[in-house]
This record gives structure tokens, sequence and C-alpha cells, in this order.
């Protein structure tokens, strides 16, 4: 079971987190997780800059290091790196040390391509111990989930749906997640671009996640 949209008592409940960023213009937040992807990735990549729109990319350290050159383009089409684990773990289901053994592999995959610390960072599946989150806030980073859920990765909704899904819950200062997955293109491909149409038509703008 899954919410499009976050329910105000679980940002309440764990406030520590980043589900949104409300500015005084409307703007949202379009992140990518679980890339980079040969073909996925680069074709968001010539979506996003079809639109002049900056993202930010949560990305799987094993996928950095067996595609290098896409996470590049990432990087090259000035777009924010947020760290996704290396392995796409669990946290509800890891030891704490190893969880942070394996964020820190991930986090060296991509410091030795962009030569700077990033300290973003989302946990996959939403699922982290409190535990963890605290010994990675103690180290600097910013634990950043989302507002909006497209659903992209639910093989069993359509297009449309996922579509609906972002366009009737997104508002000023929405983080909205999509993945540059294999298994969530058909779904993303036909929502992406139209849900960048209808929120430029509506008056939003886009922003990465600082």
């Amino acid at each position: 079971m899954y919410w499009v949209k976050t329910r105000w008592f679980i940002k309440k409940l764990f406030s520590g987190y980043i589900w949104s960023i409300p500015k005084p213009q409307k703007t949202v937040y379009l992140t990518f997780d679980d890339g980079p992807i040969p073909q996925v990735t680069e074709w968001v990549l010539h979506i996003l800059k079809q639109n002049d729109i900056k993202a930010t990319f949560f990305c799987i350290g094993d996928n950095i290091e067996k595609h290098p050159d896409i996470f590049q383009k990432v990087v090259d089409g000035g777009h924010t790196i947020g760290n996704h684990t290396f392995n796409h773990i669990n946290g509800w289901n890891s030891d704490n040390g190893l969880y942070m053994e394996n964020l820190e592999a991930c986090n060296q995959s991509i410091t030795k391509r962009v030569n700077k610390d990033v300290k973003l960072f989302r946990p996959p599946y939403g699922k982290i111990k409190a535990a963890q989150a605290k010994t990675l806030k103690e180290k600097g980073y910013r634990i950043i989930m989302w507002d909006v859920l497209s659903a992209d990765f639910d093989t069993t909704i359509t297009p449309e749906q996922c579509l609906k899904n972002v366009t009737k819950n997104a508002t000023n200062g929405s983080v909205i997640i999509f993945h540059d997955s294999i298994k969530a293109f058909a779904n993303l491909e036909y929502a992406l671009p139209q849900v960048i149409k209808y929120l430029k038509e509506n008056g939003y703008n886009f922003e990465t996640i600082a």
C-alpha cells in the first residue's frame, strides 16, 4: 500500500525529514530515483533539456559504477545529485552499521566524479530507522522524502493514472517523485512530458533541492 499524496500526519510525525519546500512563488521539485539507467535516464535528460528544467536525481551507487558515462551526463546537465544507497537497500531490514556502509559506498561513487560532498539522501522505499536517520543528520545529511508519488513503478496502474497522481495532487512546494528505471518507463514516458506541460500552464516554477 502507498499514498500518492503524503498525509499531513506523516509529515508531522516525521518532521525531521523534508517532505515539501513551499516558496512565495508556485514551485515544484522534480526528483528521479534509481538511475542512472541506459536509455531511460538519457530520455529523462532529453525531456528536461527540452523544457529548460533542472531536477534532482537520487542515484544508486551500483548503477553509477555500471554506467558512469550516463551519470556524467546528469552532472553535465546541471542537475542536482542525491544519494540513494549503493544497492537500493531497505533500511528497516538492515543492520545500522551495514546500512551506513552501503550509503557511504554510494557517496564515494558520487564524490569521486563530482569532486564535492553530497549531503542529500533519499532512503529506498522511504524506509529508514530512527537510529539510521539520527546518524545521517549528525553527518550533515538532509533526508529528502516526497509530497507527491507518481507511482510510475506500479505496473498495475495505467499511464493515465500515473499522470493524474501528479496533476491532482501537486501544490506549491511539492517534491514529486518519478523513477528513471526500466520498470517505471512505460508510465514515465507517458506521464512526464504531460506533467511538465500541466505544471507550466498552471504557473509553476521548477527548482532543484539544494
